[in-house]
């Protein structure tokens, strides 16, 4: 999916199956990747691009634990 901008752009160019059914190897396992970053993002398109289900029941679901930047007020 080179060079695709969108999920509506790979489509169009690839086509869809809409009989798909996600297939769990040994390569699919949980992250640890708070939601929404960088690397839950590139997590989720490795899943699609390997055809893995793009949900696993033990990625992380909240953010506890994790640090975030501090900026002192001016």
């Amino acid at each position: 999916m080179n060079n695709c901008k969108n999920v509506f752009e790979a489509i169009l160019r690839y086509g869809h199956d809409e009989d798909f059914v996600p297939q769990e190897d040994n390569e699919f396992s949980r992250t640890d990747a708070p939601a929404g970053s960088s690397a839950k993002i590139e997590v989720l398109r490795r899943r699609v691009e390997l055809g893995q289900p793009l949900w696993h029941y033990e990625d992380r679901v909240d953010y506890s634990g994790l640090t975030g930047a501090i900026r002192p007020r001016e």
